[in-house]
């Protein structure tokens, strides 16, 4: 018996590292989002949530502010940039250069 509580203490221990590892990425993924400097061709990759992560910090770039900005503020950007960045002549323009003249002239 004891070696059956040694072997489900130990399954409890690494179940619950996997679960406080996964509760981490979203963090881990903030810290090492590019925001701004993200290239179009990698943000049009991006699932939604990842690309949300990413125009949250992009605005708090251009803002200089580090409060969440608003939903509607987050939504519109994304729109803006899933536009701007699917028709980029140069992939590797960061979202934040990413503008209606890229979509004419490689920059």
């Amino acid at each position: 018996m004891n070696a059956t509580l040694s072997r489900t203490g130990r399954t409890g221990l690494g179940v619950a590292a996997v679960v406080l590892l996964l509760a981490g990425c979203s963090d881990i993924e903030r810290v090492l989002n590019r925001g701004g400097d993200t290239p179009c061709s990698e943000y049009v990759k991006q699932d939604q949530d990842t690309k949300r992560v990413t125009i949250t910090k992009f605005i708090k770039e251009q803002t200089k502010d580090d409060h969440e900005p608003a939903g509607t503020v987050v939504d519109t950007t994304i729109i803006s940039v899933d536009l701007l960045c699917g028709t980029q002549r140069n992939a590797d323009t960061p979202i934040k250069k990413a503008d209606v003249a890229g979509i004419f002239i490689t920059k």
